[in-house]
């Protein structure tokens, strides 16, 4: 819970968290990487935003141990420019395993790591939200593609087989899938690349798109710029 108590000189920011009982953290700025809640913890410190964070859910197989040779650096289908998604991709992990996927599958939980995956409170803020039925209009063909992909494990091994012909049906291994913390602006746009919002005592990085851990040193650099500039003119 965030709490801002104003005074006639300044203004004290408090954040609690609770783990095992209460404790408070008290700042005199914020920064806020709430990813699937980002949208929320905007409003809850009184920003106007003109999106919301819609969840997708990437699903994931694991190649089986004997194919882990199959592949020695990453492997990625010729891009959509109009989606921010990657498309179904190779990926060799560090204990040498290869990884599949992702997909991108709308969901109707903005945690849903589960197999049943709806939360009436997410869905029904998506379904309230006028830039969720623009997204579904401009790209439902899309959406519906993606979706028989998940539910037909035969049409996602079509999309690896496009470019690792090797892989086949029984080689394709449960694994955890992820959750990507997606935009939407209002008009129903798709957010491509870093999106901040602010307050006068808060950064928010509301959208951090792929590849955002090749981009860590940098963004992180232009954040404590931000947050230098913020506190000068704080005490001006």
């Amino acid at each position: 819970m965030v709490d801002l108590n104003e005074g006639s000189d300044q203004i004290d920011l408090s954040l609690r968290v609770e783990v095992s009982g209460k404790s408070r953290i008290t700042a005199d700025y914020l920064i806020v990487c709430a990813g699937l809640m980002a949208d929320r913890m905007a409003r809850m410190m009184g920003i106007d935003i003109d999106f919301q964070i819609v969840p997708f859910r990437g699903e994931y197989y694991q190649l089986p141990a004997h194919l882990n040779g199959l592949v020695k650096h990453l492997i990625y289908p010729v891009p959509d420019p109009r989606l921010p998604f990657l498309g179904v991709h190779l990926t060799r992990m560090i204990d040498g395993s290869i990884t599949v996927g992702p997909n991108a599958v709308q969901g109707w939980k903005r945690e849903g790591y589960g197999k049943i995956n709806v939360s009436l409170r997410d869905g029904w803020e998506l379904l309230r939200f006028p830039g969720f039925w623009r997204l579904l209009g401009k790209n439902f063909a899309t959406g519906l593609r993606e979706w028989k992909n998940s539910l037909h494990k035969r049409g996602y091994l079509a999309l690896v087989n496009k470019y690792c012909p090797t892989v086949e049906l029984q080689h394709l291994q449960s694994y955890p899938a992820g959750i990507r913390a997606q935009a939407v602006l209002v008009d129903g746009s798709l957010v491509q690349d870093f999106l901040f919002a602010r307050s006068r005592r808060s950064l928010h990085v509301c959208n951090a798109p792929s590849p955002a851990a090749t981009s860590a040193f940098p963004i992180g650099g232009y954040i404590v710029d931000q947050v230098v500039d913020a506190q000068l003119s704080l005490k001006e």
